[in-house]
């Protein structure tokens, strides 16, 4: 990384205190889930003034792209919303060199990086930017704006790469793994529980389907050197009613996290297997694909170079997954530690901000 105080590292400017000052004014814009209005309203009005930039507002997302012509377009996004304030949280402040409060890691840090990039650095970038803004990001992968805008305007998503600001702790975590969640219904047939003999308990039906799928260990696959594992959960099993009545119906979820060289029809069919000739009504309730890591593009190369081998792969599922889908070879690298996200302690400092900027500067200079 450029020392803070080298040239061109800032600007001439206090980047940490920037950077800070700026994420402290997004913590204190409440956004939980559903009720990103006012956030959005401050990101694009500040979009806004930048002349260079298009800006379009869809519900509450905001997307702005530049368009010099230069030869690549990178995409930056992180989204705007927070987790429930069901937790409490730390007021938002300045403390001891990091920035408190709801939404510090997940991920105000990072919008304050992408709006400062926008405001500071789009312009005399080596590429075009695309910087994207999204809501309702924490409440599943249905509703959120990422989602919206790939359905529906996948043009203004269009880019040669994507970096994804998520919480990774400076490190690059390239790709991520799949997810994939079925529901797959067993018949038995209702009786008394005092005659059940009468009838056929779907419970029963179900069991050796689920010692075989509690059994199963996917392997672990390893890509472009990242070792990703995988792994086939039972979430949840439901049957009967009445606590009088043989059940007649079980129903098994399932949930699988699949490493980036496998495809949905590929996974459906092993779950196919493992569920067995007895399981019906075979349906897929999430469909979260994989991303690879790409670390060959140019790109993410560069800012694998940029961390010095802080690299190692996304366990989890993020929107570089629906990036992906689309054509668009991204990574998941922001700022804060991600095991403080949605917690009481949420709190990212300052140089952790700036060290993000700095890096993605590079990045978009060409």
């Amino acid at each position: 990384m450029t020392p803070y105080g080298a040239p061109g590292a800032s600007g001439g400017t206090d980047l940490p205190a920037e950077l800070g000052e700026l994420a402290l004014r997004l913590i204190r814009i409440p956004s939980e889930s559903g009720s990103e209005a006012a956030i959005a309203d401050f990101v694009e009005e500040r979009l806004r003034r930048l002349e260079f930039l298009e800006v379009s507002r869809l519900g509450d997302a905001v997307v702005a792209r530049s368009d010099f012509g230069r030869g690549r377009r990178v995409l930056l996004a992180g989204h705007l919303d927070t987790v429930p304030d069901t937790v409490p949280a730390q007021p938002a402040e300045l403390v001891d060199g990091a920035v408190t409060g709801r939404g510090a890691v997940d991920m105000k840090g990072g919008v304050a990086v992408l709006l400062r990039l926008a405001e500071h650095a789009v312009r005399t970038a080596g590429h075009d930017c695309t910087l994207v803004f999204y809501d309702m990001e924490e409440v599943g992968s249905h509703r959120s704006g990422m989602n919206r805008l790939s359905r529906l305007h996948p043009e203004l998503l269009r880019a040669d790469a994507a970096i994804l600001l998520e919480p990774t702790g400076g490190w690059l975590e390239p790709g991520c793994q799949g997810s994939l969640r079925v529901s797959a219904a067993f018949r038995g047939r209702a009786a008394h529980t005092a005659r059940p003999w009468q009838g056929v308990n779907a419970v029963e039906v179900a069991l050796p389907a689920l010692e075989r799928c509690t059994a199963h260990k996917p392997e672990v696959v390893t890509l472009d050197g990242l070792r990703y594992p995988q792994a086939l959960q039972v979430v949840g099993v439901a049957a009967g009613g009445d606590s009088n009545v043989v059940p007649d119906r079980c129903v098994v979820h399932l949930n699988a996290r699949y490493a980036p060289n496998r495809t949905k029809a590929e996974v459906l069919a092993e779950l196919r297997e493992l569920l067995g000739p007895d399981a019906t009504d075979l349906d897929v309730t999430l469909d979260s694909p994989a991303a690879p890591p790409a670390l060959d593009h140019p790109v993410l190369t560069r800012l694998s170079e940029l961390v010095e081998g802080r690299v190692r792969p996304k366990l989890g599922w993020t929107d570089v997954g629906r990036l992906a889908a689309l054509g668009v070879p991204a990574a998941n690298f922001g700022p804060g530690d991600p095991e403080l996200a949605h917690g009481p302690r949420e709190r990212v400092g300052l140089a952790e901000l700036a060290e993000a900027y700095e890096a993605l500067e590079k990045v978009i200079s060409g």
